[in-house]
């Protein structure tokens, strides 16, 4: 039997200043979607596309939290968390997501019900507004490639920030719009399924609006704090020939500046290289760029990269040298020395524009039993987790200001194109039965927290 890490003294005490938290999202978890008015997003289209998921799962019911959220509330007050990241469906609250559409009051009853059993169990609500759950009928009239996408996101932020607003302080407004504009427009992985390449760039700027925008719509109602939380990874050249190193910079520039530059600097960086511009309109920077409060900041690997002389793209994704792997297999490298070096180079790159950090998401998923029997043992990511904390602590000695800590995932849930084959949570799910089984992890999670505090 695996022995369970423990951390150093001093480690404890740096990350005493941590706020521990863990993170879902609604299409991953809820089940529910036919029920009670709600509307078809991109992913309703995508899973009911035979072939785009790899085990043919549908994400319905998968852990049903649409009828089990007081199962999940008891679950963190167990597991001691300060705070709870979920999100909100937009069709659950505006059907088509149209100008017009009034807010579907099933829907914002049920979120209304979730943030009231949060708060019963002494667990402070953070809803994430949008996690890649975009209504159908605006992917119809050009999804984020369409300016007006971003109106329509305010319209149903501030719904929702009516309802809920008297209650919730914490917001996240966008979820890894990279993922989006990069796997969901330029190259077909994920919802809508676009193969546009450098033709998504436009998603991007709508993307950054629409974070902007609800920025300004939630502070009007209240809100405490505000941000994105934006995924990034470490880009690491395969060797260290000339080409190699401008693939690199290249990945660099459109996984991590593209965003993080606009958000924190005002500007986006050199796009000449692309061929691309983007549809800037006066003010757009300044909205964008509307200081946060805290930056969310999502990480699970480096990337490694290699020069292509000839194809669509001047890169290509090779496995990382000597690393172990997670349960994605080769392109998920094990290697927490980047999570240090990223928030490092994060300060030194965007320096007093840098607000304190959030690590809003961060875990690993391992192969394991779909029908859990206790004790679920996952040895693996605990592992995974500690490493990883272990580089916050270094990193916030090194002076990154980082408040924050949230673990990828509460539950297991329904891992996108990869359907129920992932498993990343802290917490069993068996899909057909909805029956939760805490892992090992939990306990460990548990434990560190308390230690943290004593």
């Amino acid at each position: 039997m695996a022995v369970t890490p423990e951390f150093a003294p001093r480690a404890l005490q740096t990350l005493s200043g941590l706020r521990f938290s863990t993170a879902t999202s609604a299409f991953q978890i809820e089940g529910a979607r036919t029920l009670d008015g709600r509307g078809r997003s991109i992913w309703d289209e995508f899973v009911d596309e035979p072939g785009n998921v790899i085990d043919s799962s549908t994400a319905d019911p998968g852990p049903d939290s649409y009828h089990r959220s007081a199962e999940d509330a008891a679950l963190l007050a167990g597991l001691g968390v300060d705070r709870y990241r979920f999100s909100i469906s937009w069709v659950r609250i505006i059907a088509d997501g149209m100008a017009g559409t009034k807010p579907n009051t099933a829907g914002l009853d049920y979120y209304d019900r979730v943030v009231d059993e949060l708060l019963g169990v002494g667990v402070t609500p953070e809803p994430t507004l949008y996690h890649w759950d975009l209504p159908t009928a605006l992917e119809a009239a050009g999804g984020w490639l369409n300016r007006d996408t971003v109106h329509r996101f305010g319209d149903y932020v501030d719904a929702v920030a009516d309802r809920l607003g008297d209650r919730v302080r914490h917001w996240y407004t966008i979820n890894e719009p990279a993922s989006t504009s990069l796997q969901g427009y330029a190259l077909g992985e994920l919802a809508p399924g676009h193969t546009m390449l450098f033709d998504a760039l436009p998603t991007v700027h709508h993307q950054l609006l629409a974070h902007g925008t609800a920025t300004t719509i939630l502070r009007e109602h209240g809100a405490e704090q505000v941000a994105p939380a934006i995924n990034h990874s470490l880009i690491l050249p395969e060797t260290d020939t000339e080409a190699d190193h401008e693939a690199a910079a290249t990945l660099d520039l459109i996984y991590n500046r593209l965003f993080a530059d606009p958000l924190l600097l005002g500007e986006y960086p050199d796009l000449e290289a692309l061929g691309a511009q983007m549809p800037i309109r006066d003010g757009d920077m300044e909205l964008i760029s509307t200081p946060c409060d805290v930056y969310g900041f999502n990480y699970y690997n480096p990337t490694t990269v290699r020069g292509v002389g000839e194809g669509p793209l001047p890169f290509e994704m090779v496995p990382t040298p000597g690393a172990a792997t997670t349960g994605f297999g080769p392109l998920w490298p094990i290697r927490p020395d980047t999570l240090r070096d990223f928030l490092i180079d994060m300060r030194t790159r965007y320096g007093s524009k840098l607000p304190p950090i959030v690590i809003s998401e961060n875990g690993a998923s391992f192969p394991e039993p779909e029908v859990g029997t206790e004790p679920i043992r996952d040895d693996e990511r605990i592992a995974y987790l500690h490493e990883h904390l272990e580089a916050v602590a270094e990193a916030i000695v090194a002076g990154v200001a980082i408040v924050g800590y949230t673990v990828w995932s509460l539950l297991d849930n329904f891992e996108w194109a990869d359907g129920y084959t992932q498993r990343f949570g802290l917490v069993h799910v068996d899909m057909n039965t909805g029956h939760r089984t805490p892992k090992s992890s939990y306990q460990w999670y548990r434990d560190l927290i308390a230690s943290v505090r004593a």
